[in-house]
């Protein structure tokens, strides 16, 4: 967990109304309040992330227009810029997941697309951390070990993580990492380890094809990793060859 240790979540408590009330100007104060609250320099707990997210969620639950949504969608994942080091915007980011997973059965089918859209800028603002750390392999894999943990949307097995939501992340992943990624810095071998590793762990048939076929996007730059992660590709492409057993068709 890329959670922070000091604790203030009494603070963030009256956030949680007025992000999730009925009226679009008292949302809005409370978002505005909120970028400010995120620029302390206290860390947050996990608590206190996930309680900011039960009011964040709502607050998009409550949006209406597609274009008011997409902005919304943007000043949300734009707060992930108001914390103060690389592990409290993983933090900040984790508790998104968590909340995504927790919450996304909920979700009917007229709200779906804004969500979606949601996401998609969640997944290319994590990109923007790990770009902002140089592309550190260190702060890459910190982050995937998000991705892949409890609640994270590419972890391969953990059953409360609805299919829907690895799916659309794989959907988005290449795409965005080809937007903020725009000058070819990043090694894609370690960028796309957490792909890869779902490709071979999923039991869920549709999701390990979704994985490979993200791997083998042709819009991925070759880096020094690329040769390595394509290796073990090859690899246990033929051990399923052999009669593995190949997982759930659904």
């Amino acid at each position: 967990m890329a959670a922070t240790k000091t604790s203030t979540s009494s603070q963030s408590n009256p956030f949680i109304k007025q992000l999730a009330s009925s009226n679009r100007t008292t949302r809005d104060r409370a978002l505005s309040s909120l970028r400010i609250y995120l620029r302390r320099p206290t860390p947050f707990t996990t608590l206190d992330l996930l309680k900011l997210w039960k009011g964040l969620f709502y607050c998009m639950f409550m949006s209406d227009k597609p274009r008011n949504q997409q902005a919304l969608a943007r000043d949300l994942a734009s707060l992930v810029d108001e914390l103060k080091s690389v592990e409290g915007k993983i933090a900040f980011i984790e508790a998104f997941w968590k909340t995504m997973a927790r919450e996304w059965n909920a979700i009917d089918s007229l709200r779906l697309d804004k969500y979606l859209y949601l996401i998609r800028c969640f997944v290319g603002k994590g990109f923007e951390v790990c770009k902002g750390a140089k592309w550190e392999e260190e702060v890459i894999k910190q982050y995937e070990e998000v991705l892949r943990g409890e609640g994270g949307p590419l972890s391969p097995r953990d059953a409360k993580v609805p299919g829907g939501l690895r799916l659309h992340v794989l959907d988005v992943w290449v795409d965005e990492l080809e937007k903020v990624d725009n000058k070819k810095e990043a090694d894609v071998g370690w960028v796309m380890w957490v792909v890869r590793q779902l490709a071979k762990e999923s039991l869920v048939k549709s999701v390990r094809e979704r994985a490979k076929e993200a791997i083998d996007d042709e819009r991925l730059e070759k880096g020094k990793a690329w040769k390595e992660v394509q290796e073990e590709a090859e690899e246990e492409d033929d051990e399923d060859e052999e009669g593995d057993f190949g997982g759930f068709e659904d």
